[in-house]
């Protein structure tokens, strides 16, 4: 087998060891402050022989919170939380890029002191329920922002960005995937509105343009990526023009010269269905800098995508969950252990099913650790 996917890539002024990338998943471990706690510093560092480690999705607001136990990065005291996290992938020679987000819709008031949940307009997520403080319930309807406060949101981004950049992260990522608050403003189903953020295709990249010449103003545009996800049926979203408003946004975002774009090409994650599924030859041919696929990829297709041409990168998730020496074993051909079973993708806050997955030797990191 071909092993381009181990091999060194360089992206702006970084250069990853290989071409396996640490996806960003919710794994609910940050303190009850949403300040990062020392266990995930240690569940980065057993992962950081990925060529890139992209953290997980993180608060840029103190009523932008959507699950407990999630992080943030909206108050100065998260900086030295996260530093331990940096320090402790950087001993291992990994670069790693933090993740910022708004949830928009995709939350509820008893998760932020009541406060009513934000979106480009009053559309409620219809499918599921989520997980509060009381329990399972069904999500509220946003409210819709007002124009003149977009801007304050442009500016929780930025200023997340230059708390990122203190704590030592390489970059940013911008999340615009997954049924969140900026790909609630890209998609058609969840953006009604009839201002400059809203109506066309074109308005509708407004917020997203808007937030990455924020964020480039603290970190280079080598150091900013975007997520984006033209599949994804997640947090019911999918809209009948996705293709076009996708291929636009990434065609727009090819004018940075960003350190990626982070793209969820995979079915794993839901499909919405709408017609074909977009894929990362399509955003080759409209996005000339560097790509990640991502969702539902193994060694073997990660291979055929990077050979291809078609990516640079791929990321993987569940993977990484039970093997903290994914690249190890890749290397090595040896098998994978199970897929860790879903009542532990988010935990209780503890080591368990977080830290304590074996390598392959069968030697638990965390034991060899301590040992």
């Amino acid at each position: 087998m071909s092993q381009q996917l181990l091999s060194p890539f360089i992206f702006g002024d970084l250069t990853a060891r290989n071409r396996v990338v640490l996806a960003p998943m919710t794994r609910t471990r940050a303190d009850a402050d949403a300040t990062p706690s020392q266990l995930m510093a240690d569940y980065y560092a057993q992962r950081a022989s990925a060529g890139l480690v992209i953290a997980e999705a993180t608060a840029i607001a103190a009523d932008g919170i959507a699950w407990q136990g999630m992080p943030g990065i909206f108050d100065d005291a998260h900086i030295a939380g996260w530093r331990k996290t940096v320090d402790a992938v950087h001993a291992n020679g990994s670069p790693i890029f933090l993740q910022i987000w708004h949830p928009g819709r995709a939350t509820h008031s008893s998760l932020n002191n009541g406060v009513q949940p934000v979106a480009p307009s009053t559309v409620r997520l219809e499918k599921d329920q989520i997980h509060t403080p009381n329990g399972k319930q069904d999500y509220e309807v946003p409210r819709a922002l007002e124009t003149e406060e977009i801007p304050g949101i442009v500016e929780l981004f930025k200023a997340a960005a230059k708390r990122a950049k203190v704590a030592g992260f390489d970059g940013i990522e911008v999340h615009a995937a997954n049924g969140y608050l900026i790909d609630q403003f890209l998609q058609s189903k969840t953006n009604y509105r009839e201002d400059a953020y809203g109506g066309s295709i074109e308005k509708r990249f407004t917020f997203l343009r808007e937030i990455v010449e924020a964020t480039c103003e603290v970190y280079p545009a080598n150091r900013v990526g975007v997520r984006i996800a033209p599949n994804g049926a997640f947090d019911d979203m999918g809209s009948p023009d996705y293709r076009e408003q996708f291929t636009y946004v990434a065609s727009q975002l090819n004018n940075y010269g960003l350190a990626y774009l982070h793209v969820m090409d995979g079915l794993a994650f839901g499909f919405h269905e709408l017609g074909e599924p977009m894929t990362l030859e399509e955003f080759r041919k409209v996005f000339a800098g560097p790509l990640i696929g991502n969702c539902g990829y193994t060694q073997e297709s990660a291979e055929a995508a990077i050979s291809s041409g078609n990516a640079d990168l791929i990321a993987f998730g569940r993977p990484f969950i039970s093997n903290p020496d994914l690249v190890e074993r890749f290397a090595a051909n040896l098998p994978l252990a199970e897929d860790a079973p879903p009542q532990v993708w988010y935990g209780t806050g503890g080591a368990g099913g977080y830290t304590d997955f074996p390598t392959a030797s069968g030697v638990s990191i965390r034991d060899a650790e301590l040992s």
